[in-house]
């Protein structure tokens, strides 16, 4: 398998446009994981299946989100879409999420061109308050059973503040990616 942080870069996100790949199927309860060390999935652990995720989690690759990992996206379709798939995606918003006291942001995203839509998502209003509802349940919850009140949604933002992030994140990828450059050649 290739390392999606080498062979990808994290697209054209200043105009609303990112690659991300799927790390866990939406209706999935196994937490997989992608370790960047390694350049593989791992399975970090099984979930009970009342936490099953409402819709396909992914990253985006060359990004560094404030809790170390990459930066997270939530990618809405009808169906499942399978681990180790990437996608262009377009950028609709984004929830502001904090776990175990850092920010862990997901930036919410649907399939570049969905033609079973019409394309017809475009803001994250598009996608109904009934949605957002029950995502924010879910980040809410589930950590419940292990760590209740571990976690919390801070809300929601539009794509502009997505994008803000995204470059943030991006940004911090690349200054540790020099650091650890300079590093090796003092080495």
């Amino acid at each position: 398998m290739a390392d999606f942080n080498v062979v990808l870069d994290p697209g054209d996100y200043n105009n609303n446009e990112v690659n991300t790949v799927i790390e866990i199927p939406k209706g999935s309860s196994l937490k997989v994981e992608w370790d960047r060390k390694r350049a593989a999935f791992t399975l970090d652990r099984v979930e009970p299946q009342i936490f099953a995720k409402p819709v396909n989690y992914g990253f985006i690759p060359q990004t560094l989100d404030e809790d170390g990992d990459e930066l997270d996206t939530l990618v809405v379709t009808d169906e499942p879409l399978p681990t180790g798939i990437w996608l262009k995606a377009k950028v609709l918003g984004i929830l502001n999420f904090e776990d175990d006291g850092e920010m862990d942001y997901k930036i919410v995203c649907v399939p570049e061109d969905d033609r079973n839509t019409g394309n017809k998502y475009n803001s994250l209003e598009d996608l109904g308050e009934r949605w957002m509802q029950q995502i924010e349940h879910h980040f809410t919850h589930y950590k419940d059973l292990k760590k209740p009140g571990s976690t919390k949604v801070m809300g929601w933002g539009d794509a502009k503040e997505a994008v803000k992030i995204i470059a943030e994140c991006v940004d911090r990828f690349n200054k540790k990616k020099t650091t650890r450059i300079i590093v090796l050649a003092l080495l």
